[in-house]
């Protein structure tokens, strides 16, 4: 599991055979890697991968069942942080989900800022089958996505939804085929990389945190953001270049 990057965008390949199950190495492993994108200059957006059949099926449920309740204590914390890393990145994050992205698989989907599926993948939060509740932030950003009736019915029944229902809750942003779901992430990610880096940061803190707090609140950092941003060259180069070409024809640093 690394951090390959090209064009601007790091690619996080999750990469444990046969089914990217999330065990406690590929936890600490994901968040060593979504901090290290996060401090990165050439990395300017970032995919998230889990290769051409499968996103990640879950957690390593023979690992977790060794695990007492004074383990998970400790553990749940690490678990959490991990997935918390992917959703810290201040850059543009895209999840390429193909065939499963169940349990833990489907929180880390949830930590991208938009997701394109396979036609054929199939997502859901079936932790309740096993007499838990999810633990990565399932019951946080799946209801902040798709709202809180709609995410109690995935998190109640533990049921799989395939592409098309997903992509009607608003689970998943954009369906493709399965062959072509990594390349249409990796375009929609590099065509971002281009953009002003600290805007984007810029939108993505705002939207953010104005999810978790207040409207005067969301407004004050948004505020805070938009003054900002006239101290940097890439608002001076967009408004020169609008002026005197018209606008999307700035090119940023």
């Amino acid at each position: 599991m690394n951090l390959e990057v090209a064009e601007g965008v790091g690619t996080i390949r999750l990469d444990r055979p046969p089914m990217n199950a999330l065990d406690v190495a590929t936890q600490d492993r994901l968040k060593e890697l979504a901090e290290e994108a996060s401090r990165r200059d050439d990395v300017r957006a970032v995919v998230i991968y889990g290769g051409e059949k499968v996103f990640a099926a879950g957690a390593d449920i023979k690992e977790m069942q060794r695990m007492d309740h004074a383990a998970m204590v400790v553990r749940s914390r690490a678990l959490q942080e991990s997935f918390t890393a992917v959703a810290r990145i201040p850059k543009p994050v895209v999840a390429a989900v193909t065939g499963y992205a169940l349990g833990g698989g489907c929180e880390l989907a949830l930590c991208a800022d938009f997701r394109i599926a396979a036609d054929n993948a199939k997502l859901g939060q079936p932790e309740i089958l096993l007499g838990l509740i999810p633990g990565a932030g399932g019951t946080q950003r799946l209801a902040r996505l798709i709202g809180p009736s709609k995410a109690k019915d995935l998190i109640f029944t533990g049921r799989m939804v395939k592409a098309d229902e997903a992509l009607a809750l608003g689970l998943v942003d954009r369906l493709a085929p399965a062959a072509e779901v990594f390349s249409e992430a990796h375009a929609w990610a590099a065509k971002l990389a281009q953009g002003p880096a600290i805007a984007l940061r810029a939108a993505k803190e705002a939207i953010d945190t104005g999810l978790e707090t207040d409207l005067e609140t969301g407004l004050a950092v948004e505020r805070t953001w938009f003054a900002g941003l006239f101290a940097t060259e890439d608002r001076e180069r967009g408004m020169r270049s609008f002026v005197e070409e018209g606008p999307g024809k700035a090119k940023f640093q």
